[in-house]
């Protein structure tokens, strides 16, 4: 199997990767790159996206409830579960890309509304008010910036890996130098395993104030030793075995992204009626 190897700034920003031989299979790309022309079925893989996004976001919350009822505002993060709950079929029944993005919008703002209540450790240093990304001004956002990039990384190997072109997405459209395919993907994995573990990153103590440095022009980055820890916490994390909810089969989290990855190109080529998002519970 050939190594994906990929290249970041300091800051997490995705330079290069250098990948093996391609054997991307031209019938599959031509289907994926008929269906980003259209529209409308554009959407229907775009509703599944959201769908586990949302889907999972919503669990985010419910299992600090069900897991730290005495450390978390359980009233408000169940508020905000039935929000994210009643915005489901909203997504489900959505046929309107444009929609659709406002209504995934709409269910991040409320998620990241009450995120700061999932920290639970080192409350001094680990303060979350809002998503700042470009570039990310506090410890939280440094690490949720820094996670994202390496799961974007991920899902574009594992796209390619599984014979599709990660620049040509459904609902990231098209720009230069943009994996859109990637960030649809990643989309449903962000919450359940970005998050999730850049939470346990803090709670757990994995990292602290000391992993951060402050730059001049206000943002805020890892330090090298802050790096190592993050990139070692992440591998041991995707070596966790799980149940993937679709195919009931035990397998690491590293290996969910080319999972999915999989179904997609199932889906486009009429394997399967409609693409499982990843649904984790």
């Amino acid at each position: 199997m050939p190594v994906d190897l990929s290249f970041y700034t300091p800051r997490g920003r995705f330079l290069a990767r250098t990948v093996g031989e391609e054997r991307g299979n031209v019938l599959l790309r031509q289907t994926q790159y008929a269906v980003a022309a259209s529209e409308a079925l554009s959407c229907s893989y775009a509703r599944s996206f959201i769908l586990g996004k949302v889907y999972n976001a919503r669990w985010v919350l419910e299992r600090a409830t069900r897991d730290h009822p005495q450390r978390v505002p359980v009233d408000e993060l169940k508020q905000t579960s039935a929000q994210l709950a009643a915005a489901l079929p909203l997504v489900e029944d959505c046929e309107d890309l444009e929609q659709l993005r406002g209504l995934e919008g709409e269910a991040a703002q409320r998620y990241f509304d009450r995120f700061n209540a999932l920290i639970l450790q080192q409350n001094d240093a680990f303060v979350f008010t809002c998503r700042s990304r470009r570039p990310p001004l506090d410890n939280v956002n440094a690490l949720l910036s820094f996670a994202y990039s390496l799961l974007a990384s991920d899902c574009a190997a594992a796209l390619e890996g599984a014979g599709l072109d990660p620049y040509v997405g459904f609902l990231h459209r098209a720009r230069p130098g943009r994996r859109s395919l990637a960030l649809d993907l990643m989309e449903e994995l962000r919450t359940v395993l970005a998050d999730r573990f850049v939470l346990s990153c803090i709670n757990q103590k994995v990292l602290n104030a000391k992993h951060f440095e402050k730059q001049e022009n206000g943002a805020v980055l890892l330090t090298e030793e802050g790096r190592r820890a993050f990139l070692n916490a992440w591998q041991q994390k995707k070596r966790e075995v799980i149940t993937h909810p679709f195919l009931k089969e035990k397998l690491c989290w590293g290996l969910v992204p080319y999972v999915q990855a999989l179904l997609l190109a199932r889906t486009l080529r009429g394997d399967l009626d409609v693409y499982p998002p990843f649904f984790w519970k």
